[in-house]
């Protein structure tokens, strides 16, 4: 959906397509001990050198049999077999006693659970007939050698390294991590322990970026506050793009007096785009300083905290070498009225799920969307899109956005 916008706007989805074709992955990989590896993007596709499991084993505890011997009353039990052992093929008209990952004895087509059993001396009786082929998992039904396991271009979870482990693989290759070097602008912000002097508020951006950063998994280079002056910004801009990836900074990038990052980039770089048809969020300012990437947030909290997951998430991802970066999101039923959509810009209203009368999910959204309330983002667990100049209904079909399908 491209939205309306007048001259001068860039809608969403075409500021995301202008970010993304300049999103280029990194270059260089690194091989890191597969315990190690959660978060990291896997580099090249990996490939199993084993079968999994490699051997025909029980499911169960319980007796392995044949069962054309289950005719007889009752089976002597000729063998135990506990995991890790091997065994020697089950004797004919007899039964082994076996447990849980215990390797199938040959000429054995069946695993009796010990609850259908009952044991008098060293023999078993069957209580409860099985099933040919009960209990048993056969080698390769999980994975056969050759098979691709891992796709390139994931982000490792616990059980991706779970299953790397269950093939042998050791080490994984995974791309570098970004670097993204952040700061921070306006003579009115200071960092929480020293006291506010008139005009002055706490740096909630700092700490709102750097987790999203490190949730993404990058290197953080924290640059702090940079005084709101052209000489200090282009200083600051010099030294970031000396050491990182990915310059990232909060506010300056408006039309005021004192908004100097804009022009700082322009002076050492250039800025390809400015100025986006999404509330919160206009002034969002994208270009390089130095030959690095820039992304240039605004500075109220709300509108750097939803750019940053419509805009700089995906950016991010996409250099790290992911492909899949559109953020999961599920039709629901609105449990409100915007009756005042704006006429021009795609919006993003912060909203949780709830559970209306009749239990069934509904979206709620904070009752103040200004970009300066940042409970409405503590208070949310994810986004409502709301296209510009089209009100929304109590009971209409919405497209709701999960804080936790996006970090």
């Amino acid at each position: 959906m491209n939205d309306t916008k007048k001259p001068g706007l860039l809608s969403v989805d075409d500021a995301l397509a202008h970010l993304l074709a300049h999103a280029t992955p990194l270059a260089g990989n690194e091989w890191v001990n597969t315990e190690n590896a959660l978060g990291r993007v896997l580099a090249v596709a990996q490939i199993s050198t084993v079968t999994v499991p490699p051997f025909d084993n029980s499911a169960m505890d319980g007796y392995a049999v044949r069962m054309a011997d289950l005719s007889a009353p009752r089976l002597r039990v000729s063998q135990r077999i506990p995991a890790g052992t091997d065994c020697p093929p089950l004797e004919a008209g007899t039964a082994a006693r076996i447990f849980t990952g215990a390797p199938i004895p040959m000429h054995c087509d069946t695993v009796v659970i010990q609850e259908n059993c009952r044991t008098e001396n060293d023999e078993i009786i069957v209580e409860k007939a099985p099933k040919a082929g009960d209990n048993i998992r056969r080698a390769g039904e999980d994975i056969a050698a050759g098979a691709e396991i891992l796709k390139a271009g994931i982000r490792l979870r616990p059980q991706d390294m779970g299953l790397a482990a269950s093939c042998g693989l050791a080490r994984l290759p995974v791309y570098r991590k970004l670097r993204v070097a952040t700061f921070f602008t306006g003579d009115e912000i200071v960092m929480p322990g020293q006291a506010l002097q008139p005009g002055q508020i706490y740096n909630s951006n700092r700490f709102v970026l750097a987790g999203f950063l490190h949730s993404l998994g990058c290197e953080v280079i924290d640059l702090g506050i940079v005084p709101d002056n052209f000489d200090a910004t282009v200083e600051a801009l010099k030294t970031a793009a000396a050491q990182s990836d990915l310059i990232l900074t909060s506010g300056g990038v408006s039309v005021g007096e004192e908004d100097h990052v804009k022009a700082a980039v322009a002076t050492i770089g250039q800025i390809d785009l400015w100025n986006i048809a999404v509330k919160p969020g206009k002034p969002l300012a994208f270009g390089s300083a130095a030959g690095t990437p820039f992304i240039g947030l605004p500075g109220n909290p709300v509108s750097a905290f939803a750019t940053f997951c419509i805009f700089v998430r995906p950016f991010i991802l996409r250099r790290q070498g992911i492909t899949q970066v559109a953020p999961p999101y599920y039709p629901v039923r609105a449990a409100f009225d915007w009756s005042k959509p704006d006429g021009k810009r795609r919006e993003f209203l912060r909203a949780r799920m709830e559970c209306d009368e009749n239990g069934a999910p509904v979206a709620r959204i904070f009752p103040k969307q200004g970009s300066g309330v940042l409970t409405s983002c503590t208070w949310s667990d994810g986004l409502i899109e709301a296209p510009p100049a089209t009100p929304i209904r109590q009971g209409e079909t919405v497209k709701f956005i999960p804080f936790s399908g996006l970090f």
